[in-house]
């Protein structure tokens, strides 16, 4: 079967579908397509087992920590590109940059004067309820007051294709070690598509990320010293920290590694101490320092919180983020664009409800078949209830959890996330997805590499596109809608 036999027999699941519009192939599809109408089932298969193989012997995998069945396994690749047109993208793009620029004034805000709470757009039991709110970071003043260097802002498209956000990942956003390899892998897949179809370049992520990171440096010195900070070989994106590590061209370092001295952060070499400048954390807030946090702690520096303090060590991302991506602030950040930035928000939220309200809890409980409840602070597709799938026993003993402790939770109504092509089991078949754009915020200004990682629920009907509940991934293609334009006009 050749994929136009397999477009023929391709299934919409109700939801509105990237690929499909009214039983014909929208415009920006159509090419990549036309390029690969000669391919056979049989093809696309070995192709599917080639990038399993890349994936493999390039050791790009992830870990489960719930599965006792191994440590390590491959992230689900998908051979089909989804593509987003360059007006899309730039709707996107400026969304992304509005919104963040609104988050990192309220960081700064909530750490210091937290006038928004005094003019009451934000309730101030709502911050201080929340467990990622950083006392001991209140005050500190960091360096172009950038809390947010990196950022996966998750988006989602709903009926007719708009754009929402779903969620803010503000604090270690993991995966785009995963869309930089996806390109890759696509490239040896389909070697003359990408340049053909005039897809734009993400490959460049390392070299803004790295510029970034130099300019933050509190010293003037002509080589400033960046590092990366993990947690260690059983962190579950272990894989991207000696990633970025090996395409920056920068240490990759653990806890014990590094020491602190006269409050200066200095990392051990054959050497002696080298002073470092910044480092790109992927450790968690309350793993950093022994001394001001989890005091059993060996995955951070002791010291380093006063380090950070006297602005002797710039840290990517800052601490105390996470009161700006908890769920329930979230529903906020509308009103913080209007407030800070006196503009309407681009992108759109997701309605949100919040628990703690008992109307709200209780118009949700009466909708819960339309209904998805999430817990504030759970991530990966954990803490979940999607209402049109749980049983009266399971909306009631997560009801009870819900009024032991509302304010750890919120709903919002179940929007059926757009569906692109994906090849599966020998045909292509429609599968929910989900987008993370990942944000570069520095001195000089925000960068948004164009694409992002597509998060593919693999299995039918799933709306959770998380890898750890079994979702994988593809490549993401922006396009040049003129290029593609003359490049099908010639095709023709």
């Amino acid at each position: 079967m050749t994929i136009q036999a397999m477009l023929t027999d391709y299934l919409r699941s109700g939801a509105w579908d990237e690929m499909l519009g009214d039983n014909s192939v929208r415009e920006p599809y159509s090419k990549l397509m036309m390029s690969l109408s000669h391919l056979k089932s049989d093809e696309l298969k070995q192709k599917h087992m080639h990038a399993g193989e890349l994936f493999m012997n390039q050791g790009i995998t992830f870990t489960v920590y719930s599965d006792d069945a191994g440590i390590e396994r491959i992230f689900p690749f998908d051979v089909i590109p989804r593509i987003i047109t360059s007006s899309e993208w730039d709707h996107i793009e400026r969304g992304i940059k509005q919104r963040l620029k609104a988050l990192n004034m309220f960081l700064h805000d909530i750490y210091h004067e937290q006038q928004i709470l005094h003019d009451g757009i934000i309730p101030h039991a709502l911050i201080a309820s929340c467990p990622h709110y950083t006392r001991e970071v209140a005050g500190i003043d960091v360096s172009h007051r950038i809390y947010v260097h990196i950022s996966g802002i998750d988006l989602i498209r709903g009926d007719e294709g708009q754009f929402y956000i779903l969620e803010d990942n503000l604090r270690t956003p993991s995966g785009v070690s995963y869309m930089l390899e996806n390109r890759e892998v696509t490239k040896r897949l389909f070697p003359d598509q990408v340049s053909e179809n005039k897809v734009r370049m993400v490959n460049n992520y390392p070299l803004i990320l790295h510029s970034n990171l130099l300019a933050l440096s509190p010293r003037s010195v002509s080589n400033p010293v960046a590092v990366i900070l993990t947690p260690g070989v059983f962190n579950s994106a272990y894989y991207e920290h000696t990633f970025l590590a090996r395409q920056m061209g920068i240490p990759l370092v653990e806890g014990t590694d590094l020491v602190v001295n006269n409050s200066k952060v200095y990392m051990k070499t054959t050497r002696g101490l080298t002073q470092v400048d910044v480092i790109y954390r992927r450790v968690d807030d309350e793993f950093l320092d022994p001394l001001n946090f989890k005091p059993d702690s060996v995955l951070g520096v002791p010291g380093l919180v006063a380090a950070y303090r006297k602005g002797n060590v710039a840290i990517v991302n800052a601490i105390g983020n996470g009161v700006a991506d908890d769920k329930a602030v979230y529903a906020y950040v509308p009103d913080m664009i209007r407030y800070y930035l006196n503009e309407e928000p681009i992108l759109p939220n997701v309605p949100t409800y919040q628990m703690s309200n008992a109307d709200e809890r209780e118009y949700v409980f009466s909708k819960i078949n339309q209904m998805v409840l999430k817990g504030t602070n759970q991530s990966g597709g954990y803490g979940m209830l999607m209402g049109n799938k749980a049983t009266d026993e399971e909306v009631k003993l997560f009801r009870a959890r819900v009024e032991e402790s509302p304010r750890e939770f919120i709903a919002q109504p179940i929007i059926k996330l757009s569906t692109v092509p994906c090849f599966i089991d020998g045909s292509l078949q429609a599968r929910h997805v989900d987008l993370r754009p990942y944000a570069l915020c520095g001195p000089s200004g925000i960068d948004i590499v164009p694409g992002g990682l597509t998060r593919v629920a693999l299995r039918e009907g799933s709306l959770v596109v998380n890898s750890s509940q079994g979702g994988g991934s593809k490549d993401t293609w922006v396009i040049d809608t003129d290029s593609f334009k003359q490049n099908l006009n010639d095709a023709e």
